[in-house]
């Protein structure tokens, strides 16, 4: 550190530095200024956006119970539209598509699972993709079905493991393979499994050894 004889020194000193400095110093503090406005208009803005995705997420759940169909889609598709940046926007995908499934159009359900798949928010990307392996099952596509659980990375699944063995035990009936669907129920039950029928599937397996006894 540079070391003055005088008071004025210090003085002439500090002169020349603001003289050469000054502009960096005040760009700085004015795009400081700039960063912490835009920050809380941004803070304020996703606020009041999400509470509007939620007021109109509410009458679509409304609209459900009310069974009028067409406006809870019509709301669903609004909200997918106006409020992407929300989580309300994949959960309306998912009350659009299952719309889609009373109406009896499953290409159209399975067009929006498919989307709503890859949706950042784990659990919902999880929730879009049991029911659009469900949706497989329904529509005989088994192997597909089976294709789409396999590709999942297992570290992603945590506490739907369950609902993923259950769903490939299901698989492993339609297609007869049933040795392979009672390991599946079993995994799901030994990973917490608590689906009513999840047991009564398994206990509708005849074990190997009661089928030789029969014959």
């Amino acid at each position: 550190m540079e070391i003055y004889d005088s008071e004025e020194a210090q003085v002439d000193a500090l002169k020349r530095w603001w003289k050469e400095n000054y502009l960096a110093t005040v760009v700085g503090l004015l795009m400081g200024g700039v960063l912490i406005l835009g920050w809380n208009f941004w803070q304020n803005y996703k606020a009041t956006q999400s509470a509007q995705a939620a007021t109109q997420y509410g009458q679509i759940l409304k609209a459900i119970l009310e069974d009028n169909d067409k406006s809870a889609e019509k709301l669903a598709m609004l909200t997918q539209e106006q409020y992407k940046s929300t989580a309300y926007s994949a959960l309306s995908a998912l009350l659009e598509a299952k719309i889609k499934v009373k109406q009896g159009d499953l290409a159209g359900a399975k067009q929006i699972l498919e989307k709503t798949s890859a949706s950042a928010d784990a659990e919902i990307s999880h929730i879009a993709k049991i029911r659009l392996a469900r949706l497989m099952l329904a529509s005989g596509e088994y192997e597909q079905g089976l294709q789409l659980i396999n590709k999942i990375d297992p570290a992603t699944i945590a506490g739907f493991a369950p609902n993923y063995d259950e769903l490939v035990g299901d698989f492993y009936v339609a297609l007869d393979r049933l040795d392979e669907a009672r390991t599946a129920y079993q995994n799901a039950l030994r990973n917490g499994g608590r689906s009513p029928l999840l047991q009564i599937k398994l206990d509708d397996l005849v074990a190997p050894e009661k089928v030789e006894s029969i014959k």
